[in-house]
């Protein structure tokens, strides 16, 4: 499921990223890098809890389309983390 080279993984936290944005918009700090790191570590949050969660096909079956899908995942569990941090301050 991971990219095997640098511009694997920007062009996968690059795409993740800005999905998870998308999906839920809000005033989130970050441009460019802030988003691509985003999705660079949902994608690595998604590679380690799919299994823990019974989906293994993320492991197995690592084409692009399931990589950005569990990417995007993992980035909008980041961002939903980061909302609720924020938000009892």
């Amino acid at each position: 499921m991971l990219p095997d080279n640098i511009i694997g993984w920007l062009v996968v936290g690059l795409v993740a990223g800005a999905l998870g944005k998308l999906i839920m918009p809000g005033r989130d700090p970050g441009g460019l890098i802030v988003t691509i790191l985003l999705g660079v570590l949902g994608a690595l949050l998604a590679y380690y809890l799919a299994p823990l969660v019974g989906l293994e096909t993320v492991r197995t079956n690592p084409s692009w389309t399931n990589t950005i899908i569990a990417s995007t995942v993992g980035a909008l569990i980041l961002l939903i983390l980061y909302r609720l941090v924020v938000a009892r301050r």
